[in-house]
C-alpha cells in the first residue's frame, strides 16, 4: 500500500542457461552472442484490474574478454585481440532487439583504471554498429556515488529521462 492505494507488485528474475558461471571465471560473450551471467528481471504492477510491466536485462559486456582470477583482489580484464568482436556483438543485440525492442544500454563500469578499456571498447562498438534501436550511456557509478552519495544517481536519471518517458 502506498498513499492508501493497494496494489500487487511482482518481481521475477529469469537467469539464462547460456554462459552461466561465477564472477571472474565467465565473462563476455560466446560466438552466438550469449552474454555471460545474463539475467532478465521483470517488474509487474497490478492495480484495480490494470497491469503494467517493465523488463530490465543485465549481463556481461557483450564482446570477447576475460578476467582470470589470481591473487589480486580485482584481476585485470583482458580484451581478446585474436577474434572479430563485431559478429558476436551484433548477434547479441539482434537477439535483444527481437526479444525486447529498443535498447538502452547503461554501462556502470569504472571509466578509469583497469576497466577503462572495457568502457571505451563498448562505446566504440555501439557507435560502429550504428543501430538506431540501441543507445549507449556510460555512468561511472563508483566515482559518482562514492561515499554514499546516492543523490548523484540523478545525473544518470537525467541522461536517460527522454528514453524512459518514451
Amino acid at each position: 500500500s502506498v498513499n492508501g492505494k493497494c496494489f500487487d507488485w511482482l518481481l521475477v528474475s529469469r537467469r539464462s542457461c547460456f554462459r552461466a558461471g561465477v564472477r571472474y571465471y565467465v565473462r563476455g560473450i560466446d560466438s552466438e552472442g550469449h552474454a555471460a551471467n545474463f539475467v532478465e528481471t521483470e517488474q509487474i504492477v497490478h492495480y484495480k484490474g490494470s497491469k503494467a510491466s517493465f523488463v530490465q536485462t543485465r549481463g556481461s559486456i557483450p564482446f570477447f574478454w576475460s578476467q582470470r582470477p589470481n591473487l589480486k583482489y580485482k584481476p585485470k580484464p583482458q580484451i581478446s585481440k585474436s577474434v572479430n568482436h563485431m559478429d558476436g556483438f551484433q548477434r547479441h543485440f539482434d537477439s535483444q532487439i527481437i526479444s525486447y525492442g529498443k535498447q538502452m544500454i547503461v554501462n556502470l563500469v569504472n571509466q578509469k583504471g583497469s576497466e577503462k578499456p572495457l568502457e571505451q571498447t563498448f562505446a566504440k562498438m555501439v557507435n560502429s554498429m550504428a543501430n538506431g534501436m540501441v543507445r549507449y550511456v556510460a555512468f561511472d557509478f563508483h566515482k559518482e556515488c562514492s561515499r554514499m552519495r546516492w543523490d548523484r544517481l540523478q545525473i544518470l536519471m537525467d541522461q536517460v529521462a527522454e528514453q524512459q518517458d518514451e
